[in-house]
């Protein structure tokens, strides 16, 4: 098998059947030993009905639906698990992301590149969004030690070595476009065209952006505890200082003893140590997770598997 192309599918049942004919056009060109891997992960459009059409037409599409809903990363996670090709494909189902650009994708890993990630030229997003994505991977390259381009998205394309070693990766919070990097293997990156999403609006809300953000945030960096131990000795410092000039005060001046700073200083430190302890509480509760040891995601069917 040359060439598999996964596509985690929620929300866009009317562009199944064009993207199934575009994708199945483009890696056709590349090679007849080929698969597409469409993952219904519990999309309430009730895309599944029209991934067992394809599948009925097409012996070569295999389908993966999903016991309930399990999240994007997960999806993925199933595709590449039931995948077989050399080179793989990870696109979304919005046809935001041209199919004709795999072959661009396929080309450029020919020469002797491991991955090669996409980068959307002009994002057809709302300024909005592009914002918050500009500052969550500002913030991640912070904590990881590392860059990452807002830009890039999860289309890409990747050796079957790459694959192999990326399922091996059973963490519970998962964040595709990380782990890849992560790897190590030779990358490379082009520019690809980036279209208005062909029906409907995203699933992911400002609050599952926010939650996605923290929850990859702090399941791979331990930088924010140690930002919160430098900000424990800042502020301990602080108030060491404190100490001393409120002695100082007493026996050089003659101030009204009150209770103003006492409870500004007390409710600051409060705040400070209950934001320190909701932290290693969310550390904890990923470590708990973790060890619950559970399986990413549960297949309800699969069809021409």
């Amino acid at each position: 098998m040359e060439i598999t192309v996964v596509v985690p599918v929620y929300g866009c049942r009317a562009a199944l059947m064009e993207l199934y004919r575009r994708i199945k056009d483009t890696i056709g060109r590349i090679s007849d030993e080929h698969e597409i891997i469409f993952v219904d992960d519990c999309c309430p459009q009730d895309s599944w009905e029209v991934i067992v059409e394809i599948c009925g037409m097409d012996k070569k599409v295999k389908g993966i639906q999903m016991s309930r809903n399990f999240g994007q990363m997960k999806a993925i996670t199933a595709g590449l698990d039931a995948s077989r090709g050399n080179w793989v494909v990870v696109m979304d189902c919005d046809l935001q992301d041209s199919p004709e650009d795999i072959a661009n994708l396929y080309k450029k890993a020919q020469e002797g590149y491991d991955i090669v990630f996409s980068r959307r030229k002009e994002r057809q997003d709302n300024k909005l969004k592009i914002w918050i994505s500009g500052l969550f991977y500002k913030l991640y390259s912070w904590a990881a030690d590392d860059c990452f381009d807002p830009a890039m998205s999860n289309y890409c394309i990747m050796k079957r070595i790459v694959v192999d070693n990326f399922c091996k990766m059973r963490e519970y919070h998962r964040a595709f476009t990380m782990y890849l990097k992560w790897l190590g293997f030779h990358t490379a990156t082009i520019d690809v065209n980036h279209s208005t999403r062909k029906e409907g609006k995203s699933s992911y809300t400002m609050k599952k952006r926010i939650g996605l953000a923290m929850d990859i945030i702090l399941s791979q960096s331990d930088k924010i505890l140690k930002l919160i131990v430098g900000m424990g000795m800042l502020v301990s410092g602080l108030a060491f200082l404190t100490v001393i000039l409120l002695i100082i005060q007493y026996f050089t001046m003659d101030i009204e003893p009150g209770w103003t700073s006492i409870v500004a200083t007390t409710c600051l430190i409060g705040g400070l140590l209950m934001t320190a302890v909701g932290c290693v509480g969310i550390y904890v509760g990923n470590i708990f997770m973790q060890t619950k040891q559970r399986p990413l995601y549960v297949v309800r069917e699969t069809i021409n598997e």
